[in-house]
């Protein structure tokens, strides 16, 4: 981040106008360093569970994508789940990125997880985007997998490149694969 964000990052935090910084981030620190700004802001604030629902409630995708990047890193407990499942739902695949980090890993549940993996595949979000994957991947992900593959091949349609990635993290007895 360039030192007049960073300098606009301290002074924000010293005062009790940082929810304004943040929204203003884009015109206040550049494009480019916004998304860090905002993270940085809702980590230094230790922004709650109200307080960054509200944020990403009524922000764009940039301000939603840095709250989303922000959660491993705040208080919020398990408050924070309906925000990751919004961005779930979403065909934005910055979001679906954010969406699925170490806040993901840590609390969605295991079908939500599966669901949110899948959707990386179909939307062609990377799998290394996918917190906590070598140790949730499992037979029933390995198995919606497998379908979904199947499905593209009777199409005739390109398997994506992430669905070998996956099941080589699943059981082998799931994939049918041998040891």
């Amino acid at each position: 981040m360039p030192p007049d964000a960073r300098a606009a990052l301290g002074a924000a935090l010293e005062g009790d106008a940082w929810e304004r910084e943040f929204i203003a981030a884009r015109r206040r620190v550049g494009r480019e360093a916004a998304e860090t700004f905002r993270v940085l802001l809702l980590r230094g604030a230790r922004a709650d569970a109200a307080t960054v629902t509200r944020l990403y409630e009524r922000g764009d995708a940039g301000e939603r994508r840095a709250v989303l990047l922000a959660l491993p890193d705040l208080p919020v407990g398990d408050a924070a789940l309906p925000l990751v499942e919004d961005a779930l739902r979403a065909n934005d695949t910055g979001l679906i990125e954010a969406a699925v980090g170490p806040y993901a890993g840590r609390h969605l549940d295991q079908h939500l997880w599966r669901h949110a993996v899948l959707k990386c595949v179909f939307t062609g979000v990377p799998v290394a985007a996918v917190a906590s994957l070598a140790e949730r991947a499992d037979a029933e992900l390995a198995r919606m997998l497998a379908d979904f593959a199947a499905e593209r091949a009777a199409a005739g349609r390109p398997v994506p490149p992430d669905v070998p990635t996956v099941l080589a993290l699943t059981p082998p007895a799931a994939t049918g694969q041998e040891a």
